[in-house]
């Protein structure tokens, strides 16, 4: 769940998505993972035959609360099998679509896409100032200790801080013991003003790391509330391709690289196609923004009736490549991911994907 986190943090999710650890302990030891788009029961007897230890999926597996839990029902069957052979689930849904590097990155990667921007920007990491006076003998381990836990970063740049000098007066109490001064006695000393940015969410662990490596015993600090940001996220994604290309030629690439067997095309008009928006799954909701946007062509799947005829008056070209089209490669991929990171971590786990999966339209 930790390496997840990092690859798909939860707070990304929509509100009324249901992400994160569906069926198991928390405190599970985790051997073997299975990664796939859906939970079904192909998947459930294939993690049961190998052994697996847990399932992660795209699509929550429980997505709605559940009023009852019958085994002769096919969703009790699955959670009765998951349960008697210890098969924890775990899903990352919008989050995993809304993340750097996660759905919506992968399609723009496979269209060779570039100067990429997030379509629809759900979320804007909120940003703090911490100001810290230190004695000036002391200001570079706070500084490094402070960086160490996260603090500074400043887009590709880390242990970013201003220093200023100053004098810093105080007065110990009876019952203090002052790392400068004495017991009833006004002290002046010669300080630093240390400022830094970070993340709110982080705050508290720079906090600790700053008063572990302050000499004072109670050491001053402020924080202030920043109205900039830090790092965004959203559903979709829009880019331009290096070279201009016909609708026709564009549509059939778009098939080919998803390695699907059908698309659906709504023409509007016969403009080549450079700027591209795009939203895995179903996304025909940021149909006007990718118009607003300027895109030549909007990509997404299950687009229905009206939705089309949305696009035919907004006249924006539109691919429906199916929500299985559009976000099966998901599983291959997400193995990819947490393979990576559990052996930096050097953890001992085998990590694998569902490699049947089947979009269950099919055409005549």
């Amino acid at each position: 769940m930790e390496a997840m986190e990092r690859i798909a943090p939860r707070i990304l999710a929509e509100e009324w998505d249901n992400p994160g650890l569906l069926i198991g302990d928390p405190a599970q030891k985790i051997n073997k993972i299975i990664t796939c788009l859906d939970v079904n029961e192909a998947v459930v007897n294939e993690a049961i035959e190998k052994k697996y230890d847990m399932i992660i999926s795209h699509h929550p597996f429980i997505f709605h609360a559940l009023k009852k839990i019958r085994t002769d029902l096919p969703m009790g069957k699955l959670i009765q099998k998951l349960l008697k052979n210890n098969i924890a689930v775990f899903a990352a849904h919008t989050n995993l679509d809304s993340a750097k590097g996660g759905i919506n990155d992968m399609l723009c990667e496979l269209w060779h896409l570039h100067n990429v921007q997030m379509l629809n920007v759900n979320f804007a990491e909120e940003l703090v100032k911490l100001a810290v006076f230190v004695p000036k003998s002391h200001a570079k381990a706070v500084r490094l200790a402070i960086g160490k836990a996260g603090a500074g970063y400043i887009g590709n740049y880390s242990y970013c801080a201003f220093e200023m000098q100053g004098m810093g007066h105080f007065l110990p109490l009876a019952g203090t013991n002052p790392y400068i001064g004495e017991i009833g006695k006004i002290a002046s000393v010669d300080e630093v003003k240390l400022e830094t940015i970070l993340p709110a969410k982080i705050k508290d662990r720079v906090v600790r790391a700053m008063v572990k490596a302050h000499p004072y015993e109670e050491a001053a600090y402020e924080i202030y509330p920043l109205k900039m940001t830090g790092e965004t996220a959203g559903l979709g994604r829009i880019g331009e391709l290096e070279k201009v290309v016909p609708f026709e030629e564009f549509a059939a690439m778009v098939k080919d690289t998803l390695q699907i067997d059908h698309i659906r095309l709504v023409r509007t008009n016969d403009r080549e196609i450079k700027k591209v928006a795009l939203c895995s799954g179903a996304g025909a909701e940021f149909l006007s923004t990718a118009k607003m946007r300027g895109a030549d062509v909007y990509i997404t799947g299950d687009v229905k009736y009206h939705e089309a005829q949305k696009a035919q008056e907004l006249n924006i070209n539109l691919i429906d490549a199916g929500h299985f089209g559009t976000e099966y490669l998901v599983a291959k991929a997400l193995a990819g991911k947490l393979d990576t990171y559990a052996k930096k971590n050097k953890w001992n786990i085998e990590i694998s994907y569902d490699k049947v999966a089947k979009d269950p339209f099919v055409m005549l």
